[in-house]
């Protein structure tokens, strides 16, 4: 049996491919550019594209399950395609955001599709991805060893990939999870300066933090690009997941009364989740 990878680049897909490959699985690798795709050499890498549908019948040809990225734009469209090729089982990366009630536009949808689809389901809900740090506070480390962000004492619960990534693997390979929602965050409550100094500790090296207004955060974020300009209005509370107009002093507050803990992978994997710690020395290079 082969499994067919879509996102397979990203920061989830990648271990998802690696991780089906350790338990000796076929891997089809969805990709829109195989040769930049960087993937193991067992992997079989595929071009093709979910905002195409049409691409994708001949890359669905011998796939039995399918790790499903999610593209709301043509989900309906993409699952009749997953659906047409006779292939079973689909997980569907999701967000955390879906059990809250606050996402009902992007990955609510996608979830949607599969479950009409007739097909075996599991979604997979991850909590605030520990990678938005490397992407919002790696320039500054790197350039500085300096974070400026506001809200350095509110806390979270931030999730290793390489979790999101075991528990996607574990329900694709194995029966038991099929109609399941997985929400998968990190084991603690760690501050934003707890994250800083567990960043600290993995490079060796002091950093800085200076509090800064959320508004001056949001200037820093345009400045850098990327994850962090396109990301900053909501992970700073200016607007809320929907992209309305919001308070970050609320946002604020609703993040420091976040205390009690949240589910883990460890209910799926049989293997404690990864603490934020663990995640700061697997990046350490990164922030280098």
């Amino acid at each position: 049996m082969t499994t067919l990878v879509t996102g397979a680049t990203g920061n989830v897909g990648r271990l998802v491919v690696r991780g089906l490959l350790d338990s000796g699985e076929k891997v089809r690798a969805l990709t829109r550019n195989p040769r930049a795709a960087g993937l193991p050499p067992e992997a079989e890498v595929v071009r093709g594209d979910l905002a195409d549908p049409g691409s994708l019948p001949p890359v669905l040809e011998g796939i039995d399950r399918v790790y499903l990225f999610p593209v709301p734009e043509t989900a309906r469209e993409v699952v009749a395609a997953v659906k047409d090729a006779g292939v079973r089982r689909v997980v569907v990366l999701s967000s955390g955001a879906v059990t809250s009630g606050f996402d009902t536009d992007f990955h609510l949808p996608v979830e949607q599709a599969v479950e009409a689809s007739g097909l075996e389901w599991t979604h997979v809900r991850p909590g605030e991805f520990a990678l938005n740090k490397l992407w919002l506070w790696g320039p500054g480390i790197r350039a500085e060893r300096v974070v400026r962000w506001p809200f350095m004492e509110a806390a979270w619960f931030p999730v290793h990939e390489a979790d999101i990534a075991d528990v996607a693997v574990a329900a694709l390979l194995r029966d038991g999870h099929v109609g399941a929602a997985y929400d998968v965050n990190g084991p603690e409550l760690v501050s934003y300066r707890e994250q800083v100094r567990a960043i600290a500790d993995a490079i060796g090296e002091e950093i800085r933090v200076e509090r800064v207004t959320p508004e001056q955060a949001r200037e820093i974020c345009r400045a850098q690009g990327g994850f962090a300009a396109a990301n900053a209005d909501f992970l700073l509370g200016f607007t809320d997941y929907g992209g309305g107009e919001a308070d970050p002093g609320a946002w604020e507050e609703h993040v420091q009364a976040a205390v009690t803990a949240l589910p883990t992978a460890e209910p799926v994997t049989g293997r404690p989740a990864r603490t934020f710690a663990e995640w700061a020395r697997d990046h350490a290079a990164d922030f280098r």
